[in-house]
Formats: C-alpha cells, structure tokens, sequence
C-alpha cells in the first residue's frame, strides 16, 4: 500500500491534510515528525465564524500515538484569524487536540486508559512524560467519561462513607445501584450536613424519584435522606448488619479464650477468621481447625450455628415471615448465656423496619455493589500512595466503574 494512503487513514484530522512524507528529526532516535497541511478556510476558535484568509500562523509540535516504538510528532501550522464578528485576532481551535494543545486528544485517552490499570509514575515513564503533564491527561479522560455518560438521576442509590486518610477524615460515596456505579463523591465528613450536600447540587428534579436508599445504621445519613426525599424507603445493607454480628461473635470467642485455659485454649488461639468465615470459603486446614474448634468448645458452636441462619432473614419475600424467623432466632438466645448476642439482637429489634423492607419485591436490588465500591476505592487509593488533592480522587471514584473510551 503506498505511503500516502497510510498517512491519510492515520493522520486524518479536521483542517489538515497529510503530506507523503515522514522525516525523522535530527538527534531523537525515538521520534518522527509526521508534516500536516492546513487547508485553505480558518474557523475562528472563539465564535465559529468561517474565514478565507488568517492572521498569521506558528509551527507547533503535537505528540501523537507512537507507532512501531517510535514517539510520534505532528508538525502543524497553527493559524490565527482576524475576526470580524469578535473584533480581536483569535487562534484557531483544533478540535483533535487536548487541553494541553502539544499533545492530541487520542494521546490523552490512551494515557487515561493506561492509567487505569497502573500507576501515574509508571506511565510517565513509559511514554516518557513529566509525571504532571500525564495526571492532567488522564484528568481530561476521566472528564471526558463523565461527560459521555451523563448525570441520570438515579432511582435507588447506595450511601457510604470512605477514608480518605489517618484521623477520621471521611468523604461520601452516593452510588446508583441500578446502573451500578458512583454518581456523586464529596462533603468534608459524614455528618448530615455533608450529606445535604448532595441533594444540593443535584437538586430536586433529580432527586425527587429516588424511591429507595440502601445505607448502614448511621443516623446523619437517615436523617439528611428522610428530610430530602421523605417518599424514600430506607434499607439497611446486609453487609453492615453482618458485620455487627461478626463482631458479636468475635466477643464470644475472647471471652471463651480468657475463661479457658491450658489445652482448650489452644483449640481458640489464633482462629478469628476461621470463625467469621463461610465453611465453603475454608481452606482443607482451616477446615480441620474449624471443626476441632466446635468440637471442643459448645459456646463458640452455638454462636457459629446462630451467626450462620440469620444470614436466611434475607432469603424471605413477605414481612410476616421474615418476623417470625427472626423472633425464633431471638428465642434460641435463651438460656444460652450470650450477652453480645442479646445486644445484637436489640439492635436489629430498633432498625427492625429498615432490615425488613428488603422483603418486598420492589425493593430488590444488588447490596453487595457498595461493599465492592469500597474495595475498588481502596485499591485507588493504595496505588499512588496516597491522594493529596480532592479533584483527582474524585475522579477516580467516579470513573472507576464506566466503561473505557
């Protein structure tokens, strides 16, 4: 195929024209320079006003994708117009560049989408960047994302709280559950008033068809969403519930562990995960040593038993028999001399009727996503070391789960 046609179909941009030739600049072994051609009618960069003539005009180097190896170079002439409808000499706007104009925009989006997977140090050294120019390149993809996507107002969202860094510093992660990713990443905490924020700058529009909230058992969080949308059914994520009741357990076996001693004692040392685990997730060892554990100590294999039917609350489609299961459950506490359980079961008794509403059929929807949101943000925030501003995290967030461009 001859070399002008590979140069029209690579190098084809709006108002330039490929030359037939390549020429390899003096001294940089790893870079061409592609020529490109202005044609003869210069756009105005401000009002759109098409001109015949230009201004005057300036060469200007535009990193491009590399091919073969090679750092790819766009030599172009970039013209200014005299516009007669904006009275001042305006430059002309290139539609294919980014906002940094030396480099195109298709070279900003392949450093956003490397920088998805790695780290911002390693693709600068890769493509030989400086470490600040590669950041406001992928800032411009993930921007660039947001945008394509939309801001949908969401019908049934997810809320929970992140930490950012050491010393209780929190930021809030709203989630659209149906469509299954981040839609908004802010406040200074998670009190209530860090969470009005939201319905703020969403506004009522978006956010009066919110019919569910599915959240844990943090007040602010309950109130800001009740005063907002007071239509909005509240649903207390699994995952948090569990987690109280993992903690419950984990009491248990301290306290075995302290009033046991010699022999017994060796049977409890060291199985915390062996206990807050599924028997199915259990490797062949933690297998052995999770039975010798029940066999030896008949509290700690009543505690497990009871930890492990609650999760079937969850499993129930009508309410009467969700509260039939669950006063049977309490029931069995009886007599069994298990304080952290009873509080436990207290707790559930007070939040009662935002545990339950997942029994009804509308309010069926995916509680695991927030728990992975959670993982994915902690992989982010593990990869640079550390995030020391509040726009690039925020990003992150919220591009972490759209689909690449």
């Amino acid at each position: 195929m001859p070399l002008s046609k590979n140069l029209e179909d690579a190098y084809r941009f709006p108002g330039f024209r490929p030359l037939p030739t390549v020429q390899g600049i003096f001294g940089d072994a790893h870079a061409s320079l592609s020529p490109l051609r202005a044609v003869k009618k210069t756009v105005c960069g401000t009002c759109g006003l098409v001109h015949r003539g230009f201004y005057d005009r300036k060469r200007r180097r535009v990193r491009d994708l590399s091919c073969g190896g090679l750092r790819i170079f766009l030599d172009l002439k970039v013209r200014s117009v005299e516009c007669r409808s904006c009275g001042k000499v305006k430059q002309k706007r290139l539609s294919f560049l980014a906002d940094n104009p030396f480099y195109t925009k298709r070279f900003a989006y392949y450093v956003g989408r490397r920088c998805r997977s790695a780290s911002i140090q390693s693709v600068a050294k890769e493509l030989f960047l400086d470490w600040h120019q590669t950041k406001e390149l992928e800032k411009q993809y993930m921007q660039e994302q947001l945008r394509r996507a939309g801001c949908p107002a969401p019908k049934a969202m997810g809320v929970d709280e992140i930490s950012i860094r050491k010393g209780h510093t929190y930021r809030i992660v709203v989630s659209d559950l149906l469509r299954k990713r981040p839609i908004w990443f802010g406040g200074v905490d998670r009190s209530e008033e860090s969470m009005d924020l939201f319905f703020k700058e969403w506004g009522e529009k978006n956010t009066e068809k919110i019919r569910l909230a599915v959240m844990d058992m943090w007040k602010p969080f309950r109130n800001s969403t009740l005063k907002h949308c007071p239509n909005t059914a509240i649903l207390f994520d699994k995952f948090h519930v569990m987690k109280h009741l993992g903690d419950a357990l984990d009491k248990v076996r301290k306290s075995e562990y302290g009033r046991l001693s010699g022999k017994e004692r060796s049977y409890i040392k060291g199985q915390k995960y062996t206990l807050l685990s599924r028997k199915a997730n259990l490797s062949l060892d933690g297998k052995r040593s999770f039975k010798k554990l029940l066999a030896a100590n008949q509290r700690l294999s009543k505690a497990y038993l009871l930890k492990e039917t609650f999760g079937q609350l969850w499993s129930y489609d009508r309410e009467d028999w969700a509260r039939k299961f669950f006063d049977n459950w309490k029931a069995s506490l009886k007599w069994q001399r298990l304080p952290s359980y009873e509080k436990f079961a207290e707790m559930i008794e007070k939040h009662w009727d935002g545990i339950v509403a997942y029994c009804r059929p509308e309010n069926k929807v995916p509680l695991g996503f927030v728990e992975g949101l959670n993982n994915k943000v902690r992989v982010i925030q593990r990869r640079p070391y550390g995030l020391r501003e509040e726009e690039y995290p925020r990003l992150k967030v919220l591009t972490c789960m759209l689909p690449e461009i």
